[in-house]
């Protein structure tokens, strides 16, 4: 972090990452962000690796919470926080050099007149390989702003920040985000299973039904646009998994809704 006697900026950031059992990535995230971090908050669900150690060896602060939901937790951690200004990471990201130099502008410049928050592009790293099509890229994302300006919502487990005024100023930053999300295929896959469960109940709690005709037709969608029009094809053998795998989400997760549905009302 940045030290005390430096501190002559115009915006003071909180860096904010939830965990829970992320030794294989804190460190490569923490490591990105101590140049420009006046202060680190991790609010944890009790892990039981090395994440707090490796985390308190980069000063940072940490708290623990169980675990309550992809949002909630986002939105509990900033809690935390004392500076006005926030920069959300997940614990397998991380700030490119171009990125870190982008944020280290604004804050020694201080946030442009009206402007509430700043995007970001998120580049994927799948076991080994950046793809840089398939839907996956630019994948911006609203990664840094002023706390009294919005809270987090979407729909678990993808969230998003929402700001309260709906054409709120924002501006986007050079550089990547770069995310380093499935080292194998298993995990991919074992992360569709967890996140589809999540997010077909949440879609049954509001009403949602799918109809055969969708179930058959929106995955096949869902891989021509990203394989094909989204350019997925460019990205490779790797590409390909990526594309096939949304598809099959998709396909997971509206049968899910389907199923739990009609077991809800006893059909």
């Amino acid at each position: 972090m940045i030290p005390k006697h430096a501190e002559n900026t115009l915006m003071q950031i909180s860096v904010v990452i939830i965990t829970f059992n992320e030794e294989r990535n804190i460190r490569r995230c923490l490591a990105s962000v101590k140049t420009i971090a006046d202060e680190i908050i991790l609010l944890d669900s009790f892990s039981n690796d090395d994440t707090i150690a490796i985390a308190k060896s980069y000063d940072a602060v940490v708290h623990q919470q169980k675990f309550a939901g992809h949002i909630e937790q986002k939105n509990a951690a900033i809690k935390f926080t004392k500076y006005d200004w926030i920069l959300a990471l997940d614990a397998d990201e991380a700030l490119d050099e171009t990125l870190i130099e982008a944020i280290a502008k604004v804050k020694q410049k201080g946030p442009e007149r009206n402007i509430v928050a700043y995007k970001m592009n998120r580049l994927t790293n799948y076991c080994g390989h950046w793809i840089w099509h398939s839907g996956w890229y630019p994948d911006t994302k609203t990664r840094l702003f002023e706390k009294s300006k919005g809270q987090w919502g979407g729909e678990n487990p993808h969230d998003r920040w929402d700001t309260h005024e709906a054409r709120a100023a924002q501006l986007k930053l050079k550089g990547n985000i770069l995310h380093y999300s499935f080292y194998t295929l298993s995990e991919h896959l074992n992360k569709i299973e967890r996140y589809t469960e999540i997010a077909a109940r949440q879609r049954i709690q509001k009403g949602k039904k799918y109809s055969l005709l969708k179930i058959y037709t929106v995955p096949l969608w869902v891989f021509i646009l990203n394989y094909f029009i989204r350019l997925g094809i460019l990205d490779g053998y790797y590409g390909y998994i990526v594309c096939k795998l949304q598809a099959f989400e998709t396909w997971v997760k509206y049968n899910k809704v389907r199923i739990y549905g009609k077991e809800r009302i006893g059909n």
